[in-house]
């Protein structure tokens, strides 16, 4: 981009510069779309180490007074965050500027962003899936969401300037962008998403508290438990957030898994072998398809 050219993105606003609001950062950077990054958080180290590192070229703890002049905000916060961080811009946010997210769940963003910003129709919600287990702003690289899915969830009165510019925010980062309905995202994202790391977690804890005098079970764990709890080392409050934002849909999921386990339990039970056998193959079937198609699950 030559001095002359106008980048598409002006002044960026990240509000948490961690993990995913860093990355979003470094790719744009190395795009050459984005001219001055302005980070927002509460953690004085992070924000200098972000700043150190090129993530953002300034930060400050204040929200309203960073997205004063600010062309695109970013969250990247945890979820409950959100009503408070949407508060506090809502003052001084210009009446050009476009608000985008990289939540997990979109229905209760959509439904904060109703509540306290002065324009939602320039709030366009947005999911890219991708990250790791790790956080903070020592963890971003610019190759965060290349050829990772991006969900973008409009609604009806969205700008469709606005919905254009966040598309062409994400495509920037390497992201492959798609839209669809909010109600059906977080439903599919709490059974491939939120209930693997529920799952998780429950399965560290079931395994911690077999701990006796003589053994420590944890010993004994190898790759496949190693692989399977992964993702238990992600943030416990960020995981928090995001279980109780989609409660709903996570329910659900958590009773079919529940029905799913009750019946690997009653062919236990029963000592049926081809039950078992049947269900087994079924499950390893559906993996090696999906595999099949999406490579590593892109």
């Amino acid at each position: 981009m030559s001095s002359a050219e106008k980048p598409l993105i002006g002044h960026l606003v990240i509000v948490g510069v961690g993990l995913i609001g860093g990355s979003v950062s470094l790719a744009l950077k190395k795009a050459g779309v984005v001219g001055h990054v302005t980070g927002v958080g509460r953690n004085r180290d992070n924000l200098e180490l972000a700043q150190r590192i090129g993530i953002v070229d300034a930060w400050t703890h204040d929200v309203g007074e960073a997205v004063r002049d600010a062309d695109v905000v970013l969250l990247a916060v945890p979820m409950s965050a959100y009503a408070s961080v949407f508060a506090a811009m809502a003052k001084t946010l210009p009446e050009h500027a476009v608000v985008t997210d990289a939540g997990s769940t979109k229905q209760s963003t959509i439904i904060a962003a109703n509540k306290f910003l002065p324009g939602p129709e320039r709030f366009i919600a947005a999911h890219p899936i991708a990250g790791t287990e790790k956080s903070g702003a020592g963890a971003a690289f610019a190759e965060l969401y290349e050829k990772r899915l991006c969900v973008i969830t409009p609604v009806g009165d969205s700008s469709a300037t606005a919905l254009a510019l966040v598309m062409q925010l994400w495509e920037k980062t390497g992201s492959r962008v798609v839209t669809m309905d909010a109600a059906e995202h977080d439903d599919f994202l709490a059974s491939v998403s939120h209930l693997p790391h529920l799952a998780a977690f429950a399965l560290v804890n079931a395994v911690r508290r077999q701990k006796s005098e003589g053994h420590d079970p944890f010993c004994f764990a190898a790759g496949g438990f190693r692989d399977f709890t992964r993702i238990a080392s992600s943030s416990p409050e960020m995981w928090r957030d995001i279980a109780l934002s989609n409660r709903d849909a996570l329910l659900g999921q958590l009773d079919a898994f529940q029905q799913e386990l009750n019946g690997m339990r009653e062919a236990l039970l029963a000592d049926d072998a081809d039950r078992l056998l049947k269900e087994f193959s079924a499950a390893r079937e559906a993996r090696e398809a999906w595999l099949a198609k999406h490579g590593d699950g892109l």
